[in-house]
């Protein structure tokens, strides 16, 4: 089973009741389906949900490198050398991000309001950006922007792999769209019997009533005896080179 939300700001991603925030659970009535990656809180747009364990891994994993774009709203006015920087990998703490797309695109017509509304600054500029990552980490669009003098102001993911949210037309705020309603199949039983782990160790009664002692016990005495036996010897030898 897959389906699509669109995330508002503010909804943040789980089921299980949040003490300040809005859930999925009062957007998503279908049962046994998780996120196939998360959008933070303060981001909006597409979230791919599965009760599929194997597709959610193939979604979100960073390793099959699934595409995500991003329609970004920045404070200022993006240059070539921030644009360029952006595109070749920025670096954030100990790590350089992956080669991506950014570019300026204008003002989304589909875009709705968001509330609340994001701060505007008057004396500066603001520009959108459609950025598309390869990878996915913490907070990196917002982080990336940042870094080249871009503040994010507002985050929109428009699409993770194949899945868009327009696909079969614009998906309105809030609301989900069913792209396979087929239940994903419980996981097969395990018939082959779990065989016991042999230790090697035998506890001390085991034998007794049988006669035959433990192979823990027989090593041990065995082992006893080689051992004065061989000091017998070495005592023997000294006695005999002694004058």
């Amino acid at each position: 089973m897959l389906l699509l939300l669109n995330k508002p700001y503010g909804v943040i991603c789980q089921f299980t009741k949040h003490e300040t925030h809005p859930t999925l659970k009062e957007y998503v009535k279908v049962p046994h389906v998780y996120p196939a990656g998360r959008l933070d809180t303060d981001s909006e747009g597409l979230l791919v949900l599965t009760d599929d364990g194997r597709m959610q891994n193939q979604i979100s994993h960073p390793m099959h490198k699934k595409p995500k774009t991003y329609v970004v709203q920045v404070e200022g006015s993006p240059s070539d050398a921030a644009l360029k920087s952006l595109r070749a990998g920025v670096k954030l703490g100990d790590e350089v991000t992956l080669p991506c797309h950014a570019e300026i695109i204008d003002e989304p017509k589909w875009l709705w309001e968001r509330n609340p509304p994001i701060r505007y600054r008057a004396s500066i500029p603001t520009h959108w950006l459609e950025i598309t990552l390869t990878e996915g980490k913490n907070r990196q669009v917002r982080r990336m922007t940042a870094a080249v003098g871009l503040p994010t102001l507002r985050l929109i993911r428009t699409q993770v792999g194949g899945y868009s949210l327009f696909e079969g037309g614009t998906l309105a705020l809030g609301d989900t769209r069913m792209i396979d309603a087929t239940p994903c199949p419980p996981s097969p039983a395990r018939t082959a019997p779990i065989k016991p782990r042999r230790t090697g160790y035998q506890p001390d009664f085991v034998g007794k009533k049988s006669g035959v002692l433990p192979t823990n016990v027989r090593k041990a005495r065995v082992g006893a005896a080689s051992q004065a036996n061989r000091s017998a010897r070495a005592t023997a030898s000294f006695s005999r080179k002694k004058p």
